[in-house]
């Protein structure tokens, strides 16, 4: 049999309707015919990989091969884009700490309920986990609660990175100087989280479209999905902010992206707004519009 080139190996129409789809099922990402060349390009060193001569082939082996698993989950690393930095979109960080922290430790303290869960979702190499954990060890209303945070990615390569917890410069283009010295220590190069940082947040896979992964999760507080959903269409974005509501406690609090929106998804969410963002919260049962 003869072996291609990567540039040699070109995509026919079948092939990327059937790989569009395979990838679809598995994850809800979309290739739009537009990103034909893009699905074609980053796939094509996996043929070579595999010695496969035709995406064709490859399909096949994606469907059928005993490791088929495994790379399902190895192109979900070529497939999704984990542009990410420490302190990103900070207004909506402000609506976090100086907002919803003290709402929910008003209403959880109140019933003597000091915990607190929040997830991270699609938390690419682990800085927005991480920076909600600084942030919230900056509340001095919290000494003494138990705090959760958990990151889940599709991608293993980038959760490596998360666990660990060495970041270069590009990471820290918004992080104030104090921040980073009072949490962080030069280490290979690079700057690692301290420790007490790293031990308020745990790490694991998921993909967003395995509903029966969710129920392991348990109830969250707080959900921070940003810059995720664009990448699904309307049918994958529904089942995954549906699994999201189930997910949150009642009176928790989605934070999506800030040019995403739940507009023509759902109206099971009740827009909150804050001073400095808005965000979505789910109600209580029977909850009206009074706070």
């Amino acid at each position: 049999m003869q072996f291609f080139a990567d540039a040699d190996i070109k995509m026919s129409d079948d092939e990327f309707s059937l790989l569009r789809d395979l990838v679809y099922n598995y994850s809800g990402l979309y290739f739009t015919d537009d990103n034909r060349f893009l699905l074609e390009r980053r796939l094509s060193p996996r043929l070579s990989h595999h010695r496969l001569s035709t995406f064709h082939e490859y399909y096949y082996y994606l469907r059928y091969d005993i490791n088929r698993d495994q790379e399902l989950s190895d192109i979900m690393d070529l497939l999704t884009t984990n542009e990410t930095y420490f302190f990103r979109e900070s207004f909506q960080l402000k609506a976090f700490t100086d907002e919803i922290i003290p709402e929910l430790v008003r209403k959880k303290g109140a019933g003597s309920d000091r915990t607190l869960r929040i997830w991270s979702a699609g938390c690419s190499t682990g800085e927005e986990p991480y920076t909600i954990a600084i942030l919230l060890l900056e509340r001095p209303e919290l000494a003494g609660w138990k705090i959760e945070i958990i990151g889940t990615d599709i991608s293993q390569r980038v959760l490596h990175q998360a666990r660990k917890g060495v970041y270069g410069n590009s990471s820290f283009r918004v992080t104030e100087p104090l921040y980073k010295s009072r949490y962080f220590h030069e280490q290979d190069g690079g700057y690692r989280v301290a420790d007490r940082i790293r031990a308020l947040v745990t790490f694991s896979r998921l993909n967003l479209y395995d509903q029966n992964r969710f129920l392991f999760l348990g109830k969250m507080d707080i959900i921070f999905c940003r810059n995720v959903i664009i990448y699904f269409d309307q049918h994958a974005k529904k089942r995954v902010i549906e699994n999201f509501y189930s997910t949150l406690q009642p009176g928790g609090f989605l934070l999506l992206g800030h040019s995403e929106s739940l507009m023509n998804i759902t109206t099971a969410f009740k827009l909150r707004h804050f001073k400095n963002d808005m965000v979505y919260e789910k109600p209580h049962q029977n909850d009206g519009d009074q706070h």
